[in-house]
């Protein structure tokens, strides 16, 4: 009677430490979910407040249309990604340009003093700075979760479950290295 009370016991702590495993593991797959969702929310609002700032520059900018074409390119192959991958890509493109294209202004007085250019200067600067915070907590999240997913016995769990490890959000070389600005 007490090795089948002790036994009963033992299965319900096992299933419980087992049950608890799995809603950790969910619940970090979640947290990645979520982060990465956030971050493609900002970067859609981005894009979709740029076009607004390209007809405000263009007003008064009108021979840096490669820098205007690099941004627009940059918009549709942001729409065009259906990967994560891609779509970081088309970001780093876009913040390239951005960057040039606040340098760029700095040659126009008409337009730095523009209501309309340094509103949507600060939405797009206040946006970016989401963005960072973001991809930030999106890899803190897929930093937790590989590590849970790789350390034993959760490592053991997470094979039973198929869990792989989930990729980081990265910046690329380009966007990594000095930004050269042709004013």
């Amino acid at each position: 009677m007490f090795t089948m009370v002790v036994g009963g016991l033992v299965v319900v702590v096992v299933g419980f430490y087992f049950v608890s495993m799995y809603n950790g593991l969910i619940q970090l797959k979640n947290n990645i979910k979520k982060s990465r969702s956030n971050i493609m929310v900002l970067m859609k609002q981005r894009y979709s407040e740029l076009p607004k700032l390209v007809q405000v520059v263009k007003r008064y900018v009108r021979y840096e249309k490669k820098l205007l074409k690099d941004i627009t390119e940059a918009r549709s192959i942001y729409n065009k990604a259906s990967t994560l991958k891609q779509k970081a890509a088309a970001n780093n493109m876009l913040s390239g340009a951005l960057k040039t294209l606040f340098a760029v202004s700095e040659n126009y007085p008409k337009l730095q003093a523009s209501a309309a250019f340094l509103k949507l200067q600060d939405r797009i600067s206040t946006l970016e700075s989401h963005i960072a915070d973001r991809r930030e907590f999106y890899n803190d999240s897929v930093n937790l979760y590989n590590i849970k997913i790789q350390s034993i016995p959760d490592s053991m769990f997470a094979n039973m479950l198929k869990y792989k490890e989930e990729e980081l959000f990265k910046a690329s070389k380009k966007e990594m290295a000095d930004v050269k600005l042709n004013l």
